[in-house]
């Protein structure tokens, strides 16, 4: 499929900036972004931790994730902000046999895809890299040194402004209502409120709220919100900036510096039952608090600041992989969703990608056939990942 009118991009988070931002740079001249949001940062973007890895278990995250790297690096130059990027490393522990062999599995992966920097570590390397963390039970680990922390907000607001200057048209508080459909089953208008918006392609960026912009084109996508809790701990210096993300393999906990706090998060049971839920629930934070006490002793006497906790929501997939690609039933309609919590971090990649689709036919900065929407219905997920 190849686009040369106007494409109206669905959803000004991330993702939808950077494919705004990426059709703009490719010579596409009209290209409108509508969200429901009275500004930026009003949706998962803002809600986002920072983190970005390419510690990942299956060949097309890696992949994506090292294609978003190089964009990352040349983000001030190309996009003309400071994306935030610090390369402070991802660490992960590992109390099991299984879950070393995990690691160990992956990391043949990330090797095979060029991030020949990705090691196993011992406990000496783990007491070396994290001394904060509690020795207790850990095996082993991985450590990539090139992962580490992005700003969010940085990278959505770069993406935006550059569109801006670009020309894109850029309509807050403006919610879809309904697609106007060919009898081909092509979109050709966007109604909302405000009225009807020609087209000749629609992006679907809308996150954890894109299967409901795609029922609207008759669309069903397996995406599904799931809830993420954050915690914060009152401002300390127990854990210094330039330390690693470090991540317990078994259930999911981690913990790193931000902002001059320590951060703590892991998944919680609650956050599938209420998965539309933006409140932090008062018996997840006593659960975090005793994970931290156990496993970073130098974080014991520092507690939890209720006030400056918050969750936000994940687009999940069955798969846990993003989905990118057009249509079948609707050839018009690209999905760029279901990021499963590596929207940001991925969003530089995959805004050039989905630029690409649209304007050459095919995704020649990297093979996304294992992204395609119609991989499910064909029996054909991604393998499991890390987390």
């Amino acid at each position: 499929m190849t686009a040369s009118g106007r494409v109206v991009v669905v959803g000004a988070g991330v993702t939808g900036a950077s494919v705004a931002w990426h059709l703009a740079r490719s010579g596409v001249s009209d290209v409108v972004v509508i969200d429901r949001a009275e500004r930026p940062g009003l949706g998962s973007t803002g809600a986002a931790t920072g983190g970005f890895r390419a510690q990942f278990a299956s060949p097309v995250n890696v992949r994506l994730s090292l294609l978003a790297r190089e964009k990352l690096l040349r983000f001030r130059d190309e996009v003309g902000a400071d994306p935030g990027y610090a390369p402070t490393g991802y660490l992960w522990l590992a109390s099991s046999s299984a879950a070393l062999e995990a690691l160990r599995a992956a990391r043949r992966v990330q090797i095979g895809c060029g991030l020949h920097e990705a090691v196993e570590v011992d406990a000496e390397d783990i007491r070396r890299l994290q001394p904060a963390a509690a020795p207790d039970g850990i095996i082993g680990g991985a450590f990539c040194p090139s992962d580490g922390f992005l700003s969010p907000l940085a990278i959505l607001n770069g993406y935006l402004e550059g569109a801006g200057r670009e020309g894109v048209r850029l309509r807050w508080d403006e919610a879809l209502e309904r697609f106007e459909r060919h009898e081909d089953g092509r979109i050709r208008a966007v109604v909302t409120r405000q009225g009807s918006i020609a087209c000749d392609a629609v992006v679907d960026a809308g996150g954890a709220w894109a299967a409901g912009i795609a029922a609207l084109a008759g669309v069903e996508l397996p995406i599904a919100p799931l809830r993420r809790q954050v915690a914060m701990t009152i401002p300390t210096q127990e854990l210094p900036p330039e330390a690693p993300m470090t991540i317990w393999c078994e259930d999911g906990f981690h913990v790193r510096a931000r902002e001059g706090r320590a951060l703590l998060a892991f998944p919680s049971a609650g956050d599938a039952r209420n998965p539309w839920s933006v409140s932090v629930e008062p018996a997840w934070l006593r659960e975090v608090a005793a994970h931290k006490d156990a496993r970073v002793p130098r974080l014991a006497s520092v507690p939890i600041d209720p006030a400056a906790c918050w969750a936000g929501l994940y687009e999940m997939t069955p798969d846990r992989h993003a989905i990118l690609g057009a249509v079948e039933s609707c050839p018009n309609l690209v999905v760029v969703a279901g990021s499963s919590g590596h929207g940001v971090m991925h969003a530089p990649a995959l805004g050039q990608l989905t630029a690409e689709l649209l304007t050459t036919g095919a995704a020649r900065s990297l093979d996304v056939r294992a992204l395609r929407p119609q991989r499910f219905a064909e029996s054909a997920p991604n393998p499991p990942e890390l987390l």
